[in-house]
């Protein structure tokens, strides 16, 4: 496996300012990560992976003035050492394909949970593909571990992202009560979102759904 950096230097590739923001927000939260800058087209992403050297680009599938696949033969035939994770509102696999030929790391959709984008970028930097989709292809030994296998088995990605926040909340102990005034919500909404999460992780009881979240994050 290859050995990380003490902190993985990420460029934020979006046409959409609003998204560069959230996920900003999503990575800069992650201890080990750091975004480095951000570039709304294909010119100005080059410009910055020449200037500061990204350890990993993450970008769009489709935007204005050049698409992530452009950018990701160029960033592989230019720099590459700098590896790429492309980040889509498409669940397709051809769409996946075309981003592996080019020369893409990873391909995660946009609505993932941030636990498996940040899983996606760790993956990628210990030197593996982390392919969210299902590939014609298969992925090589090794390049998805345990974690993946459970967002498989507990079908995590069923979840909203309403439901996400939830499920993190009750890992860090927070009562029904706190996460609905956390949120501007009735504590019977809380509740019934709760209810949601083990009817879709096939979970039954609370001790249960709370042993999970806990389980689940301290992977993550």
């Amino acid at each position: 496996m290859t050995r990380l950096p003490a902190l993985i230097d990420l460029l934020l590739v979006d046409d959409h300012p609003l998204v560069r923001d959230g996920l900003r927000l999503r990575l800069d939260a992650i201890a080990g990560l750091r975004v480095i800058g951000e570039a709304g087209n294909l010119t100005d992403a080059l410009r910055l992976i020449e200037q500061t050297q990204p350890h990993l680009v993450l970008t769009d599938i489709s935007m204005k003035g050049g698409s992530g696949i452009a950018l990701t033969q160029a960033i592989h035939q230019r720099y590459p050492s700098t590896r790429v994770l492309v980040l889509s509102m498409h669940d397709n696999r051809e769409y996946a394909a075309q981003a592996r030929a080019a020369g893409a790391h990873g391909y995660v959709l946009k609505d993932s949970p941030a636990t498996q984008i940040v899983e996606a970028i760790y993956t990628i930097m210990g030197g593996g593909t982390f392919f969210a989709v299902d590939m014609s292809a298969p992925t090589p030994a090794g390049a998805m571990h345990g974690l993946s296998e459970q967002f498989a088995a507990r079908e995590i990605e069923k979840l909203t992202r309403r439901e996400h926040e939830i499920l993190r909340h009750l890992a860090n102990g927070l009562s029904n009560k706190q996460i609905a005034s956390l949120h501007g919500l009735s504590v019977r909404t809380v509740e019934t979102h709760r209810m949601s999460i083990k009817r879709k992780l096939d979970i039954d009881g609370q001790a249960e759904l709370i042993k999970f979240a806990v389980e689940f994050f301290s992977q993550s």
